[in-house]
């Protein structure tokens, strides 16, 4: 299967580390694959240092099973959240203008960010 993401675009802003969890990044790049959109990441990797500053308590994106990618209308939302769900992912958040996905968790939820969070 195609490698969708980089490095760069996965590695944390504030440090450079990148140690995303290769499960999490077979099913992410099987969503993207069957998708067939760009999947733009805002986050991928975060340090505890960065997860802090943005204001997150989760571990998701500091144990490389999460990423948070743009999305800002209602079709794309639509084949974006199908896909990261049939790869298996058991996180998705919703925002105005991102989806937060992940497999960090046993059961799956779904929920929604009120407002825009800090990326």
């Amino acid at each position: 299967m195609k490698t969708y993401f980089s490095y760069d675009e996965l590695k944390c802003p504030c440090c450079g580390k990148c140690d995303m969890d290769r499960e999490f990044m077979a099913r992410l790049n099987h969503a993207r694959e069957c998708a067939i959109i760009p999947f733009v990441l805002t986050s991928g990797y975060r340090c505890e240092k960065h997860n802090t500053e943005v204001g997150s308590k989760s571990t998701n994106h500091t144990s490389g099973k999460a990423v948070d990618i743009v999305c800002r209308t209602v079709g794309r939302r639509y084949m974006v959240v199908k896909e990261l769900l049939n790869a298996g992912m058991k996180g998705i958040g919703i925002g105005p203008t991102f989806i937060h996905a992940d497999i960090n968790r046993e059961l799956g939820v779904i929920w929604l960010y009120e407002k825009e969070e800090k990326k």
